[in-house]
């Protein structure tokens, strides 16, 4: 289990990262050492093939200060954050990303405005490093929308570097890839939300765990994030509107049917059979459309009543402190 009376959790989703561990633990221990406070380091192995894990292990064994999370297999970075901020006790979350793209000497600065009372601090990547049209391009442009759905006026949603005050992100649930939408999730309740500019460099070892079949998911992910922000509790709005629409459009092509028919003597079926068709069409799609918002009202009942079921498989929690496996 994790420690107690601890200031702040830095927790890292790490994938096939064995070429950096060593010198990103180094890194994360003489900053967090420096800053002066109580903390933890909460490293999160999500199904490494390499020797990842071994090398985890070996730093967990020697300091009580990390808390390593293995999990059974590969879930994904949102699982991995939800098993990391699940397994923390810290007053301030801090995420970050294991490949050493994200610079550990840079927590001060999150630190910081956190403690000016901010709620959440976003990391900024101003100069991205990535390729212009695999990832730079689509990022703006999903940034964009982000910020667009959301309300939420920060440049890059997409960073895993934020930090969170714990209050704030215990409440969470994470699915998909949503861990990228925090602060839209969190802006609801009155969040304060500040963005920070972070350096961005190339990976120093190893590859990208990302391509980009990644932006369509995100895609996805921001329809969800319309409706969660907009629609989750009332989801017969939402389809509601698009019953709405389609029914106006039936009624007034079959009052044009209808009015051909009965003041020009305009035989349906020879005319405006197709027009006709439409019509039903329509009205039959509008027709779904409130069956499937009735649908949603009941399963979002279903889901608010149920209890909730995690998005990740923990195989052991190793710590010195309290040498416990779950």
């Amino acid at each position: 289990m994790p420690q107690t009376n601890v200031k702040y959790s830095i927790v890292v989703p790490l994938y096939n990262e064995e070429a950096v561990v060593d010198e990103l633990y180094y890194r994360l221990t003489k900053v967090m050492t420096e800053t002066g406070g109580s903390y933890e380091l909460v490293l999160v192995d999500d199904g490494s093939a390499d020797g990842t894990l071994a090398k985890l292990r070996d730093i967990a064994k020697k300091d009580e200060k990390v808390v390593l999370v293995e999990l059974r297999k590969n879930f994904g970075q949102t699982p991995a954050l939800a098993a990391g901020f699940d397994n923390t006790c810290g007053d301030v979350i801090i995420s970050m990303d294991g490949d050493l793209q994200h610079l550990p000497e840079e927590i001060p600065n999150f630190i910081g405005k956190i403690n000016a009372g901010y709620d959440v601090v976003s990391g900024w990547r101003e100069k991205r490093v990535d390729n212009l049209v695999m990832r730079k391009i689509p990022s703006r442009i999903a940034n964009w929308i982000a910020s667009k759905v959301s309300g939420v006026n920060i440049h890059d949603f997409g960073t895993t570097f934020k930090a969170y005050r714990r209050q704030i992100i215990q409440d969470v649930k994470l699915y998909g890839e949503m861990h990228r939408f925090i602060p839209a999730l969190v802006s609801s309740s009155g969040a304060k939300i500040v963005e920070i500019p972070i350096k961005n460099i190339e990976r120093p070892a190893g590859t990208s765990n990302y391509g980009i079949s990644r932006t369509f998911r995100v895609a996805f992910d921001l329809i969800t994030l319309r409706f969660i922000l907009g629609y989750i509790t009332k989801p017969l709005h939402f389809f509601g509107k698009g019953a709405f629409y389609c029914v106006i459009v039936s009624s007034l092509i079959f009052a044009y049917v209808l009015f051909d028919k009965f003041y020009y003597g305009v035989p349906i079926k020879v005319s405006h059979a197709p027009l006709a068709s439409v019509g039903i069409m329509l009205l039959l799609i509008g027709m779904i459309f409130v069956s499937t918002g009735l649908l949603g009202e009941m399963i979002s009942r279903v889901y608010f009543e149920a209890t909730s079921r995690k998005i990740y498989a923990v195989r052991n929690i190793y710590n010195k402190k309290t040498d416990n496996k779950e």
